[in-house]
């Protein structure tokens, strides 16, 4: 393996993080956010028959056609579904959020690790021992110490995901009346308690961290302990019966508690397999997203936790996150944070005052549980061995091209996975970009919906002999604003899709035949996302990572710098049709390609 500081450049990892924020503001803040609006129902209709034409057959769009006409007639079932929701919105601070969260994350029963929680690769860290695991990297004492974090991220800290029986919960204890005052840090599967808060209410400094650190993996040692934490990886139905088992046990329900009332959890991790030097970021990658499997490091989770940082005994470091509480930009803001915090040297006087021992947290392992333990194992390493995942630095540009183009870079490298999809398969297909909707009050996402007509126009020309290059360029302009014009739409909360499951639940909530627009294999098409997608920016040099949401279809999350862009795709080694590796060469492929034809053509006029 190549030496960690050959990946690091401490000069050029961040830019300075300002602080925008002032203390006492964030409340008032949220007041005076707009409230989610409910689109025309007419307009949604209009837009979702654009958004099928490039994704469905001729026969099935004008069938769907028919249904639209139906569902939207004067008097008719959807007008009365759009009054309904109308003045749902008015009655609430937000008419989604809570159907969403359900929906999108409570009511989901396979296991969050891949399917769910995306992972976090940071650059590597110039440390190979476990001094330097334990010291580097602890983004404690911001963390712990500052009051902006709790309010901004108040969704993020101190709250776990509990999951039940036919659907979970999320329990959030940052807000209550006594807040917690602890971390929760694994090492070799066993867990321990961290105060990170001195008796006067000063939080620990690094000093004092790094003694505390060393109590627990000097205790910590034994690598043959039931990892309880596995259990986390089942799909949430079997976790929930597990779940219901286990905490019958009084120690093991103060130690489960104990976990989720945590600030977040640090995973101190053992080594992971040995990778050749161009594999490093993907072996990291891997890591973050899942662990890599009983035998590495799947165990020494709690991946029911919203934040896990995550930090390897080679210099990896990074974090997973538990998806229901929040979205991918603020756990990226607050990691943005914590790297700059954790390049500034402080000096601080620690007290004299000796620490207690953290306290580790003990479980009583039934042969029930062991049993539910080893099958958590096998499960794992089956999901593991099948996530086919490989993060690439694309670094010929970045958002540099794009804009000397006067082009959204987001919008461009939209265009260049449709156009690498379209090499690769033939034909376009339903592609989610998720859009924020914090601009309103509780806003979560909406989704963009990069395959268009312009899209698609452009990926049927771009190989095509018979075309002119000032044709192409054309259209490539065209699909690139479509783009634009549809990202603009949803985070203005004009987009079709949560407006779309808004009707469908509220036909549910007032108990009607589900109206035949949500039925019909249009529907289901247009919700099959073969390519699931996400722009997740951030100063720090990093990407995130997440599994595919179907079968047969990939995950791609990208960060675009300035200079070069770091990919992450995913997809699912039992998919003989899909393979990460092509459809990340195919991107490269792609985007350079567009470079070539924007630099070849000359326009008349942007």
């Amino acid at each position: 393996m190549a030496k960690p500081c050959a990946l690091l450049k401490p000069c050029h990892l961040v830019k300075p993080v300002s602080a925008t924020r002032v203390p006492g503001r964030y409340l008032t803040h949220q007041k005076g956010l707009p409230t989610l609006p409910v689109p025309p129902l007419h307009q949604t209709c209009e837009r979702y028959l654009t958004a099928l034409e490039p994704i469905v057959e001729v026969d099935e769009l004008k069938h769907t056609t028919e249904l639209i006409e139906e569902f939207q007639k004067p008097g008719g079932v959807g007008e009365r579904l759009q009054k309904s929701l109308e003045r749902r919105a008015h009655n609430t601070d937000n008419w989604l959020s809570e159907w969403w969260v359900q929906v999108a994350y409570l009511d989901y029963r396979l296991p969050v690790v891949v399917h769910s929680s995306p992972g976090l690769v940071l650059p590597r860290v110039n440390f190979n021992d476990k001094q330097g695991q334990i010291s580097e990297t602890l983004p404690v004492e911001y963390l712990g110490g500052n009051p902006l974090c709790m309010n901004q991220y108040y969704q993020v800290l101190s709250s776990c995901r509990i999951p039940g029986l036919k659907r979970d919960s999320v329990v959030n204890h940052a807000k209550s009346s006594i807040p917690p005052k602890h971390i929760t840090v694994v090492h070799n599967s066993q867990f321990f308690v961290l105060d990170v808060y001195n008796s006067d209410g000063s939080p620990l400094d690094t000093d004092q961290l790094c003694v505390q650190l060393e109590k627990i993996c000097s205790s910590s040692k034994q690598t043959n302990m039931d990892p309880v934490g596995i259990l986390t990886t089942l799909d949430r139905d079997s976790w929930g019966k597990t779940y219901n088992s286990l905490i019958k046990d009084k120690t093991n329900k103060e130690s489960v508690s104990a976990i989720q009332r945590s600030i977040f959890t640090v995973c101190l991790d053992g080594q992971m397999p040995p990778v050749s030097d161009d594999m490093l970021r993907s072996c990291a990658a891997v890591q973050m997203l899942h662990g890599g499997g009983s035998q590495w490091n799947s165990g020494n989770r709690w991946f029911d936790k919203t934040l896990q940082f995550i930090i390897g005994e080679d210099g990896t470091c990074g974090a997973n996150y538990e998806h229901a509480p929040a979205e991918g930009p603020p756990i990226v803001a607050l990691i943005d944070h914590v790297v700059e915090y954790t390049k500034k040297s402080k000096i601080t006087e620690s007290p004299v005052k000796p620490l207690p021992m953290p306290q580790k947290l003990h479980f009583n392992v039934t042969p029930d549980i062991k049993k539910d333990i080893e099958e958590a194992k096998q499960k794992m390493n089956t999901l593991a061995q099948d996530v086919d995942l490989k993060v690439v630095v694309f670094d010929h540009f970045g958002k540099n091209v794009p804009k000397t183009h006067k082009m959204s870079p987001d919008a461009f490298i939209q265009v260049a996975l449709q156009l690498a999809y379209y090499r690769m398969y033939g034909q376009s297909c339903a592609t989610y970009e998720s859009a924020s909707l914090r601009m309103f009050r509780l806003g979560r996402t909406d989704t963009i919906r990069s395959a268009s007509t312009a899209s698609a126009s452009f990926v049927k020309a771009f190989d095509d002999p018979t075309k002119q290059n000032t044709e192409k360029v054309d259209l490539l302009d065209k699909a690139v604003k479509a783009h634009r014009w549809y990202t603009n739409m949803a985070i203005s909360g004009q987009a079709i899709d949560r407006h779309l499951l808004g009707l469908k639940m509220q036909a549910m909530e007032e108990k009607l035949t589900m109206p035949k627009v949500f039925t019909d294999n249009s529907y289901s098409k247009a919700l099959h996302y073969l390519l699931s997608t996400s722009q997740v920016p951030s100063k720090t040099d990093c990407v995130m990572c997440f599994g595919p949401v179907v079968p047969n279809g990939y995950g791609v999350c990208y960060n675009p710098m300035e200079s070069h862009i770091n990919f992450a795709v995913s997809s699912f080694n039992t998919c003989n049709e899909t393979n990460a590796a092509h459809l990340a060469q195919a991107v490269k492929d792609a985007l350079l390609d567009m470079r070539t034809l924007l630099e070849q053509t000359p326009r008349a006029k942007l």
